[in-house]
């Protein structure tokens, strides 16, 4: 059997990976919950703010920019004084509602799933050698 000086490429790569680059855009947890505060239309900040729990002026403000810098949101200015700021899904981010809401899905149907498996995995740890 000859063998191969060439060294084998790996089958994933982050760069390469369309996958892993999408997860980069929707991974971080206030960006589902931005989009899903979205998915009916335009609002204003503060009403994003009131839909999503928990998230800081801060982590709003950020996500939004991402989102903004990335075609998934855009970002309307009504010029009156104070000026009026919405946001809405652009067309591209319009595209990721379908597969979002199916994660928001199956997050319903299986979350106890995954809590039942942690649960026992952390039972059975010690045991592991």
């Amino acid at each position: 059997m000859a063998s191969s000086n060439r060294k084998k490429q790996p089958d994933f790569t982050l760069a390469g990976c369309g996958y892993s680059r999408v997860l980069d855009i929707i991974s971080n947890k206030w960006t589902a919950l931005v989009i899903y505060a979205l998915e009916n239309g335009q609002i204003r900040y503060g009403e994003i703010s009131r839909k999503v729990d928990g998230v800081s002026k801060k982590m709003l403000t950020q996500t939004l920019r991402k989102l903004e810098r990335d075609g998934i949101v855009k970002r309307h200015i009504t010029p009156v004084v104070p000026p009026i700021v919405d946001y809405s899904l652009t067309a591209l981010g319009e595209t990721l509602l379908e597969p979002m809401k199916e994660l928001r899905q199956w997050g319903r149907t299986n979350y106890s799933d995954v809590e039942e498996a942690r649960a026992h995995y952390d039972r059975t740890l010690p045991e592991r050698g």
